[in-house]
């Protein structure tokens, strides 16, 4: 069913009204206080219509599995050799090869128009969801009214996915009721969330809309778009392993926090013990920085630059930055062998 989000505007006292005449079945989140300012802000600021917001707000239901989820007991985070398994294992890198196969056209105009090597693309897709497999059951509006409304400690920011889903919505002319995605309101193959589909996605087969979930040209461009808009510099290097001298590593390990460290320049991290670098003759200037990845044995110890910065706009975590790379690396060399037969 489509609901259209019309652009009539109304006042705040037909926003509540209406929210009170929601059906029962909503009250929980239609006939609330917050949600009705909320709507009221939407009538205000971006001319929605009162009456159809709160008839889509009568069929929101809220997910106590998602503030769950939200709201597990922090804990460590893995390491590196028990994070790597999930992502650099056959069956992911056979399926990426696959991908990239059924995909080529795209993913080879994509590289070309934007810079980003196709593997990485293909990396951070089979990292985000499999390649589309595991895009996420619930309901976006469901997940995003949850968090905005009944999980107080990031309440800010998910009310501001909610508002660019619905803005977004109405852009596109779909019904809010109908996206599924991740518990936190992720959406597609590359799991954007609103405020990215808005800012970073694109229609990349012209054919008038963009679907990030059922489209993997869309899924693509909108993955080169978001990663060459952070600052992606084609040619240049991502991370390469070094050494660091056993008796200057005190120094130079000192400055690591959370397994990364400043950045610095070439220079200062070769005059303080780190060695085996290689670096191309065109490197750009910027500074670069150290990563520490645990192994069971020794860690290692890998020089980070701008692109490896650039992974980490898509997710901070400099495990995830990392498995992108080395998934990118394992999916060419596996493309390479399989079609050179």
């Amino acid at each position: 069913m489509l609901v259209a989000l019309c652009t009539c505007v109304s006042d705040g006292a037909e926003a509540q009204a209406s929210a009170k005449s929601a059906t029962v079945g909503g009250e929980v989140y239609a006939g609330r206080a917050d949600v009705q300012a909320f709507i009221a802000g939407l009538v205000r600021d971006d001319g929605f219509d009162a009456r159809t917001l709160a008839q889509v707000f009568g069929q929101v239901r809220p997910q106590p599995r998602v503030v769950a989820a939200m709201s597990r007991p922090i804990v460590a985070p893995p390491k590196w050799f028990e994070y790597r398994p999930q992502f650099l294992n056959a069956s992911r890198i056979d399926a990426g090869v696959a991908f990239w196969h059924a995909n080529e056209a795209a993913l080879a105009r994509a590289q070309d128009g934007f810079g980003i090597p196709a593997p990485v693309i293909v990396a951070i897709i089979g990292v985000e969801t499999y390649y589309g497999r595991n895009t996420g059951s619930y309901r976006v509006i469901d997940a995003l009214s949850t968090l905005a409304f009944d999980y107080p400690r990031r309440a800010e920011y998910f009310s501001a996915e909610l508002r660019n889903f619905l803005l977004l919505c109405r852009e596109q002319g779909v019904s809010p009721l109908e996206a599924r995605g991740s518990f936190a309101g992720a959406v597609g193959l590359p799991q954007f969330m609103p405020g990215s589909i808005r800012e970073y996605a694109i229609d990349y087969d012209g054919d008038g809309r963009i679907d990030l979930a059922n489209d993997p040209d869309d899924a693509i461009g909108s993955v080169a778009n978001y990663l060459a808009r952070h600052g992606w510099q084609p040619g240049q290097p991502v991370m390469e392993p070094v050494r660091v001298e056993v008796e200057r590593a005190e120094a130079v390990v000192a400055l690591f926090d959370g397994g990364v460290t400043p950045r610095r320049s070439v220079a200062d991290w070769v005059r303080d013990g780190v060695t085996g670098v290689a670096i191309p003759g065109d490197l750009a200037a910027d500074p670069v920085g150290l990563l520490m990845l645990e192994t069971t044995d020794a860690p290692e110890y890998w020089m980070t630059f701008s692109n490896w910065f650039v992974l980490t706009r898509y997710n901070r975590s400099r495990l995830y930055a990392s498995a992108v790379w080395q998934l990118a690396q394992a999916l060419a060399e596996e493309r390479e062998r399989v079609f050179s037969r």
